[in-house]
């Protein structure tokens, strides 16, 4: 097989994991599945900077949609999970990266950042009456998101816990 074709299937399969659902490791196991073993696949022997691509790329992934639900401004869209989504996502690339020993320090300062900018965003909305709540989760399990991020409850933006849903009337 020629260098070039090698590397279209890697780049395509990086690529769709990139676009991938909300499970991006689902797909790497997919796309290495059918880059080694499928009878239909070009049946590489895959290189470690090969898998480390791909495996780069389900982190980007993690990322994208971890992000995707700290943004404001995706609140009233389709795309958007919520919080509680958000948490998930977290814990599933927390996993992943300890497993795979990639460092997420990056990846947690900018979510970290992505929450503060969130919750104050919401608290503003709602206390001025723009709009209720978009927060799908309780008290606890935004502590909790906060902490795995390296924030104390007490640094998140006064009043967040009025945001909850267990504080919902």
């Amino acid at each position: 097989m020629k260098e070039l074709d090698r590397k279209a299937y890697i780049a395509e399969e990086a690529f769709m994991i990139l676009h991938a659902g909300e499970i991006p490791e689902i797909f790497l196991h997919s796309s290495l599945y059918y880059l080694t073993e499928d009878p239909e696949g070009p049946g590489l022997a895959l290189e470690a900077d090969e898998i480390f691509l791909l495996k780069q790329s389900v982190v980007k992934r993690y990322r994208a949609i971890i992000l995707r639900d700290l943004e404001p401004e995706n609140r009233d869209k389709s795309i958007y999970r919520g919080l509680v989504r958000c948490a998930v996502n977290w814990q599933r690339l927390l996993k992943f990266c300890s497993r795979e020993h990639f460092n997420f320090t990056a990846l947690q300062a900018e979510t970290a950042a992505a929450l503060h900018k969130f919750l104050r965003q919401e608290l503003a909305d709602v206390q001025s009456n723009r709009r209720f709540s978009c927060v799908n989760c309780s008290q606890e399990e935004v502590s909790n998101l906060a902490v795995s991020l390296g924030i104390l409850p007490a640094e998140l933006p006064d009043g967040w816990e009025k945001l909850c849903s267990e504080n919902k009337q």
